[in-house]
């Protein structure tokens, strides 16, 4: 969300920035500030309108008592008179600021200086590779994907799923469910002990203010399920993990503050018909380990996304699993995000990467949503330092689901068998292969 004092100080430079994001954006400043002139006209007549009333009230006793009846009628009628202007001066100012508030929480983030432009993902920028992708492979008469893969050894069940579920989603047991388990401790495990993040255990359904502090709602609606009780099912723990410091003032010395969370994630995934039907790749209900960081500006928010884009690498390198980092260009970025690695493993089905993980910086944007703010120590120019927002942060350390896809598919054996990544057989009770 954006400041509109900002925006009406410096119109040119939003419009110039949103045009970067997405072309024909830039519109929507004038628009923002149409609205806005509207507000404050309004706001300018209903104090008018309130003077005069005031006034004019102090008067009609005055009036009564000197037994002037021609001036208490005048009076009376000036006073109505108003109270209409300023009941329709109200009505007024909460039609334009509503408006005005759809468009300036509907607008996505402006996107860093330094990110690529461009509309897709044509035009993302590769920033590096790690590993060999098919070490493991060559040689072989046969690559199977992990859905035939996971067929074979019984373990992963997608028919039966549907006859609960319907279609994206899966059933997994015995020891692929077992495997998926070694995956989300492992990381978290790596994530708490090695990168110092804070464990927590959030909710899985959050109400609707809390969507709205991180961008999903008002512009994704259709993207989230939402409960009869008024509910949704979380589409990421980034949504409860950065609602932690929702409406708070924090003091400098608690920042940075890190969390990460293993949740189940929900999507609708509206728009993607036809889009990875088989498969783990794409489903309604998935598993992930989430990291936020909340920092205090810019520049720490800068050096906090190298630090956990890394955190992320660490777990595909440990796994011993090909993948590139991709930095991505103003049209492919979230919509909340200033600035974007997407990390990619490599599946040898498909011959090609896939994204197992997205790591942002959102700048201020959600915190002035959220109305989460941190209060800088006091120093002798500035003895009572006002607040300032806070800037949010966050990353996939990894997408579960995605990355037992990548393990099946990487580490495959001839007969169909699956080898246990050394990192992960202490959580597996020693088993080497998955038969």
């Amino acid at each position: 969300m954006f400041d509109i004092r900002a925006i009406r100080d410096n119109p040119e430079a939003f419009r110039a920035a949103f045009e970067r994001k997405q072309k024909g954006l830039g519109e929507v400043v004038s628009h923002m500030l149409d609205h806005d002139a509207a507000v404050r006209q309004a706001v300018s007549d209903k104090q008018e309108a309130e003077a005069v009333r005031n006034a004019k009230s102090k008067e009609i006793g005055k009036a009564k008592a000197s037994g002037d009846d021609a001036l208490f009628e005048q009076l009376r009628a000036e006073v109505a008179e108003a109270k209409d202007v300023i009941e329709a001066a109200g009505e007024q100012e909460a039609a334009a600021r509503e408006e005005l508030d759809k468009l300036l929480l509907g607008t996505p983030n402006i996107p860093m200086p330094d990110v690529p432009e461009g509309e897709d993902e044509a035009s993302n920028v590769e920033q590096h590779r790690w590993g060999e992708p098919n070490a493991r492979l060559k040689g072989r008469n046969q690559v199977l994907d992990h859905a035939d893969l996971g067929a074979k050894l019984g373990m992963m069940d997608f028919e039966t799923a549907a006859k609960m579920s319907g279609a994206r989603f899966v059933l997994l047991s015995g020891k692929l469910a077992r495997l998926e388990r070694a995956l989300a401790t492992y990381m978290l495990d790596v994530q708490t002990e090695q990168n110092g993040y804070t464990e927590c255990s959030p909710p899985f359904m959050v109400r609707a203010n809390a969507l709205v502090g991180t961008g999903q709602l008002p512009k994704f609606e259709e993207d989230l399920f939402k409960t009869d009780s008024g509910h949704y099912t979380i589409p990421t723990s980034e949504v409860p993990l950065t609602n932690i410091v929702a409406e708070s003032i924090l003091d400098q010395s608690e920042l940075p503050q890190r969390y990460t969370a293993h949740t189940p994630c929900f999507r609708s995934e509206a728009g993607s018909a036809g889009r990875d039907t088989k498969g783990m790749i794409r489903l309604h209900q998935f598993n992930k380990v989430e990291m936020v960081s909340i920092v205090r500006d810019e520049e720490e928010g800068l050096a906090e996304l190298e630090r956990m884009t890394k955190c992320a690498e660490g777990i595909l390198e440990a796994l011993d699993l090909p993948y590139r980092r991709m930095l991505l260009c103003t049209g492919d970025m979230g919509f909340g995000a200033r600035k974007t690695y997407d990390l990619e493993v490599w599946l040898p089905s498909q011959d090609t990467y896939r994204e197992i993980s997205s790591c942002s910086y959102c700048g201020d944007f959600q915190a002035r949503r959220m109305k989460a703010r941190w209060r800088p120590a006091p120093s002798e120019d500035t003895p009572k330092p006002k607040p300032e927002f806070v800037h949010t942060l966050n990353g996939s350390g990894l997408a579960v689901g995605r990355t037992l896809v990548a393990v099946l598919e990487n580490y495959q054996n001839e007969d169909g068998s699956i080898t246990v990544p050394d990192v992960l057989r202490p959580y597996m009770g020693g088993l080497e292969v998955i038969a």
